[in-house]
């Protein structure tokens, strides 16, 4: 029996939830041009919170053999979405923001795998959070500077200056993650993980549209 690459694998298997995800109502309305500046400053909101519980666990992982093949500073979002954040809601944004629901189960994921030091769990949300953010987030990116007439502030945080080429980056992190010789199981449990990261995001989405029209 053939064995796929892993990153091959992991695509596959992962695609539903990825579509999904991608195509929430929330997110699909903001693409179509219906969303608000409001609903798109809501998106960037929850942002911050992921993105600080998947950079402040990189840390954790100073060191591991498996992290450090893909933890690298060109992909780092948080001092981005501080900027994005400051431009968008003031100075004293700190205070005018929160996590819904669905944020904060995701944000207690990421720690419990930071927590477990399960380096495969780990590489599964940074895949799926920076991945997505070198292939469509640079379309959306785009899309938002021009529907809302920002420049680079308000959407520095699809912005990666230090990656010259998203596409030679995302091949050779597939390389790479086709280079560790995880068993099947680990294999298995990654894939799982990554199938998880992609539902968490659906429901912070589905959290937003409830937000946005209990307002």
């Amino acid at each position: 029996m053939t064995v796929l690459p892993f990153s091959q694998a992991l695509r596959e298997r992962t695609w539903t939830g990825h579509s999904e995800s991608e195509h929430a109502g929330f997110m699909a309305d903001l693409m179509k041009g219906e969303g608000t500046r409001d609903d798109y400053i809501a998106l960037v909101v929850q942002h911050y919170f992921m993105y600080e519980a998947l950079e402040s666990a990189e840390a954790a992982f100073a060191g591991d053999p498996i992290v450090s093949r893909f933890a690298t500073p060109r992909l780092t979002r948080l001092p981005a979405l501080e900027v994005d954040l400051e431009f968008l809601l003031g100075a004293d944004w700190r205070e005018r923001i929160a996590p819904l629901p669905s944020t904060v189960e995701y944000v207690e994921r990421i720690r419990r795998v930071a927590a477990e030091r399960w380096a495969g769990g780990f590489v599964a949300h940074h895949y799926t959070r920076y991945l997505g953010d070198l292939s469509g987030g640079q379309f959306i990116g785009k899309l938002m500077a021009r529907r809302f007439g920002f420049d680079t502030q308000g959407v520095a945080f699809y912005v990666f200056d230090e990656i010259a080429d998203p596409n030679e980056f995302k091949q050779a992190y597939r390389e790479e993650l086709d280079s560790i010789e995880w068993t099947e199981e680990e294999r298995d449990r990654v894939i799982d993980e990554v199938v998880l990261a992609y539902r968490f995001n659906t429901e912070v989405f589905e959290d937003l549209a409830r937000a946005k029209a209990a307002a």
